[in-house]
């Protein structure tokens, strides 16, 4: 082997190497973004309309998909965030209607110290 295929050699194996870690890189942050799953959670769905509950996994078949969240127990009120975006405030120990969603949602009881409920659904029709 000349010194120019030896320098050729040398970049394939960096470029691959390169390749490698990025591949890597990106498969532990896919992983990191799921997530978790508490051990009374339920894995639900539904075709047009689903009802969760704090910590439950769910599955639209049809999008817009109709939201229904079981509220955690206790007094008052508590904010509903979807996505980062306050839904609304809703009353305890009830099951409301959030409406009607064409994209995934992460659903948060802000404050009631209950875990997210993520509803899964088509985006592309």
């Amino acid at each position: 082997m000349n010194d120019y295929q030896v320098l050729l050699d040398r970049q394939r194996l960096n470029t691959n190497y390169r390749a490698l870690v990025s591949g890597a890189v990106l498969l532990t942050a896919a992983f990191a973004v799921l997530p978790p799953t508490p051990a009374n959670a339920a894995d639900v769905s539904g075709s047009n309309e689903i009802t969760v509950k704090p910590g439950d996994t769910g599955t639209c078949a049809v999008s817009p998909c109709r939201i229904h969240l079981v509220m955690p127990p206790g007094d008052g009120e508590h904010e509903v965030i979807g996505n980062e975006v306050k839904i609304g405030d809703y009353p305890a120990g009830e099951t409301v209607d959030l409406g009607n969603y064409f994209a995934p949602q992460a659903l948060a009881v802000k404050g009631a110290g209950v875990p997210k409920a993520y509803v899964y659904m088509p985006e592309d029709l």
